[in-house]
């Protein structure tokens, strides 16, 4: 089947931050039959129980229910309750394979209860079985939390019987309890230590499970090789012959298929899956996916044959926390499909009717959260159909449910959702009110729930930044109060630093300084582009807060920003170019400079929003000067900086590498050598060019040199994808977030942290209309209190000449870094051949300016 070659959307696209997790089947190690050493007695229950053994093993499920409730029943008869223990403790396994949770819950507690009123000293196995059992049941009814303790005193059993394979998979089904809440840092440092014992061990299920759940790790971290690990877990399965297990790896190894961009092989090891699946869950899983990567690959046409199929089959499993959420999401995915697609793949009444019915069987199993996500989409499905009061009473239910829980990624989400019913209603003031619980809620997932696979970079874009966008919005209709404007201007700063979080998928911004201890002579100005006007905010240390409203579309905005973009190619109508820019200009400085705001100020710090962070500021023009001419410039992600102290100009020593030759396919940079000398000259440098250029020479640079400077002119990218922002080295690419760590290398002691990265020769990454993200990313993720860098592939001899400069100020007593570097692009222009703002204004400074 062939897919086309338009871009995809993600596959993985949900209604929340967290339910985009569940996407991955979690499959924990349910200390098979297989497995575990029963006590065994010479009868006809013993038949029975190894019979159940084998059958389950062969995925024959009610059959094995069957084997092991005639064992059960005659062991009890025999009065042998070790092994009346045992097998309802696979009883209940077995029933889960079959969604018969009430039954399930049932056999096991009967077995704990059994094994509690016998203790003797040899049933500790016996006991990590039934309790590894019950965490399995109640990580599938959505108690992780319980589960996490169970399997916690499971690990304390199985060391109490020696047995060491037993203790792993406990370890194992913890790290996949601490993945479902949310802990993917804490599961994955887990995993990677057990899989470097499981690496030496015998091919067994629980070294599958362990390699597949390292893969689901890493894959929601977006972090490692995931497919390597899965392909292995693959072939042991099948070597082993673990049926049970091979259907939920083909779906893991699809997903990450998806990640990257093929779509013909997801869809072969989704379809393996779905025919090797050996339980109604995993084929419903594995058929979801298929219906998913359809629509994300817009041919709808092959999905809706199948969305009946689906609905009838998510009708009529059992209830359980995996069938919930599969059609919270089939209706999701057929909903945001609604969205971009005139093709109506359901009707909505039937989409409706499914989430009554799962709300009413989340509540009958007690799974709150399930309960509270059905409510959300239901209230959507409402909301579409413009049933407000309908959709108002189902979306406060889901949030007072959420509020209960304290389940952040709820709250966020449903108070969102009551916020734009407020909004649509005219009720600005609880819309307001709700916005900002939502807004707060997802501040608070701020560390472990921002790193979800690579699908969050969509996610981010439908499912939190609008949250903080239209909050803004309403504080900024009419006439803004100061406290108003005070709130959004520190929504713009935590959208700013949210937007880093998402892109390293992990905290990133720790240690942060007010600009009035910085500097109380610059001005900070957020533009904020908002879909029906462009609103300034400005601050300055010790004087209220003010703002400019331009009323121009968003699409008009972003038009002229783009137009100017293009009109800075050297070849372009340098009149075009100027309009342009002057354009820009009356939008963002002429408004406060008619109001005499820049009185005093040396520095204008941006603080930049959306396409605005592409262009070159220093390059706007007035009519008669550029911007650059007037003030010093510098980007931040808000008034928070990396705190600083100032650099020493007498005793700049700096660290300097580069490649000037043609490298792993990319082109050569001729006079990087003549950039490097000149530097050397200016300051005391220790080099490395070309051959030496290595990441290892760099990274020991670095961590043995107390050089305040980390000068690299090499080719590079950024990117909004992380896995696409590198800096080349001479053997090879070295990734933003290798990058960073590198350069943190000095350990804690702030007296040693580097106080300017300058990276002279890198690119944005073409069509991506986010790509600064990643220079932003890497100038606070590197622990540099300051970074200049190029938005685009600066002409080789220009940027040698604008740096030798640069050094050259830098050395002059009391200058800030950004007046350094202002002096040297007024020096190109006024100087130099290079008087062109494509030569200079590529050049942006970063972070603290002093």
């Amino acid at each position: 089947m062939a897919f086309g070659i338009k871009q995809t959307r993600w596959l993985y696209i949900s209604l929340s931050i967290l339910s985009l997790c569940l996407a991955f089947t979690i499959t924990p190690v349910k200390a098979s039959p297989s497995v575990i050493t029963p006590v065994l007695s010479s009868s006809l229950a013993t038949n029975g129980l190894e019979q159940g053994r084998n059958l389950y093993q062969s995925g024959r499920f009610a059959e094995a229910v069957t084997a092991w409730q005639t064992a059960s029943q005659q062991y009890h008869t025999q009065g042998d309750r070790l092994n009346e223990a045992l097998s309802l403790s696979y009883l209940s396994l077995a029933q889960q394979e079959l969604n018969q949770w009430q039954a399930a819950q049932e056999s096991i507690e009967q077995s704990l209860k059994l094994l509690q009123t016998n203790k003797p000293s040899g049933d500790a196995i016996l006991w990590a079985q039934a309790l590894n059992t019950q965490a399995n049941l109640q990580l599938h009814i959505g108690k992780p939390e319980t589960a996490l303790e169970s399997w916690q005193q499971a690990e304390k059993f199985y060391e109490q019987a020696g047995d060491k394979m037993g203790s792993l998979g406990s370890q194992i089904n913890q790290a996949q309890a601490l993945q479902s809440l949310g802990f993917y840092r804490r599961s994955k440092q887990q995993l990677e230590v057990l899989t470097q014992k499981l690496q030496g061990m015998p091919d067994n299920e629980i070294k599958v499970s362990g390699l597949r759940s390292l893969a689901s790790a890493l894959q929601m971290i977006g972090d490692g090789n995931t497919q390597q690990l899965l392909e292995q877990s693959l072939a042991i399965a099948n070597k082993i012959a673990a049926k049970p297990q091979l259907s939920s790896i083909l779906i893991s190894l699809g997903q990450t298929a998806v990640d990257l961009q093929d779509p013909e092989a997801a869809l072969d090891y989704f379809e393996q899956a779905q025919l090797l699946a050996t339980n109604p869950s995993d084929q419903l899983q594995a058929r979801l996916a298929q219906f998913k990567l359809f629509l994300d690959y817009d041919k709808p046409e092959l999905a809706t044959p199948l969305a009946p199929q689906l609905l009838q089959q998510l009708r009529e499993l059992p209830p359980s926390h995996t069938s919930l959420y599969a059609a919270i999401n089939f209706v999701g995915t057929v909903t945001l499909n609604r969205q971009s697609n005139p093709v109506q793949i359901l009707p909505l009444k039937d989409l409706a009717q499914l989430m009554a019915v799962t709300v009413k069987s989340a509540h009958q199993i007690q799974d709150a959260q399930a309960e509270a996500y059905a409510l959300h989409q239901w209230g959507k499905l409402y909301r579409r159909t413009q049933q407000i009061s309908q959709a108002q009473e189902l979306a406060e239910k889901s949030l007072n449910i959420a509020r209960k829980l304290q389940a952040n990624d709820i709250i966020a989400q449903s108070a969102w959702q009551v916020g734009q019913l407020y909004k649509q209603q005219g009720d600005r003031s609880k819309a307001i009110t709700t916005y900002t619980e939502a807004v707060n809620a997802l501040k608070a997932l701020r560390g472990d729930l921002v790193a979800i696979n690579p699908d969050v970079q969509f996610s981010f874009r439908s499912s939190v930044e609008p949250v903080y966008r239209e909050l803004v919005d309403l504080l900024l209709e009419n006439q803004p109060s100061q406290a108003e404007l005070m709130q959004a201007r520190e929504l713009i700063e935590a959208l700013q630093i949210a937007e880093l979080d998402n892109f390293f998928r992990e905290a990133c911004l720790d240690r942060t300084q007010q600009i009035d201890q910085v500097d109380p002579t610059a001005t900070v100005i957020y533009p904020i582009i908002l879909p029906d006007r462009l609103t300034i905010i400005l601050s300055k240390a010790g004087q209220p807060l003010r703002s400019y409203v331009t009323h121009k579309s968003q699409a008009e905005i972003e038009q002229t920003l783009d137009n100017f973009l293009v009109a800075l190619n050297p070849v372009s109508d340098s009149q075009d170019r100027d309009r342009f820019s002057q354009q820009i200009y009356d939008w963002l400085i002429r408004p406060a400079e008619g109001d005499k705001a820049f009185i005093d100020t040396k520095t204008l710090v941006f603080v930049l929003d959306g396409r605005l962070r592409n262009i070159p500021i220093a390059a706007l023009y007035d009519g008669k000067q550029y911007l650059i001419e007037k003030y010093a410039v510098a980007l931040s992600p808000g008034l928070q900086l990396m705190a600083t102290r100032s650099l020493h100009q007498n005793h700049l020593s700096a660290i300097v590498g580069g490649i000037s030759q043609s490298r792993a396919g990319f082109s050569a940079l001729p006079a990087v050598e003549s950039e490097v000398k000149q530097i050397s000259k200016a300051v005391s440098s220790s080099v490395l060019l070309n051959q030496q250029f290595t990441s290892q020479a760099l990274a020991e640079r670095v961590k043995s040199s107390s050089a305040s400077i980390v000068h690299l002119a090499t080719h590079g990218q950024f990117s909004s994808r992380l896995e696409d922002t590198f800096l080349l080295t001479w053997d090879g690419q070295m990734n933003v977030k290798e990058l960073s760590e590198l350069l943190k290398n000095r350990g804690s002691d702030p007296s040693k942290a580097i106080e300017l990265l300058v990276l002279s020769a890198c690119d944005t990454a073409a069509g991506d209309d986010r790509a600064v993200l990643g220079l932003a990313g890497l100038a606070v993720k590197s622990g540099a209190r300051s970074t200049i860098a190029t938005l685009w592939p600066v002409k080789d001899q220009a940027a040698a000449l604008l740096m030798t400069r640069f050094y050259d100020q830098l050395r002059q007593p009391k200058i800030t870094k950004a007046e350094a570097l202002r002096q040297a692009q007024i020096s190109l222009i006024r100087q130099t051949d290079f008087h062109d703002p494509f030569f200079w204004s590529g050049f942006v400074l970063i972070g603290n300016w002093t």
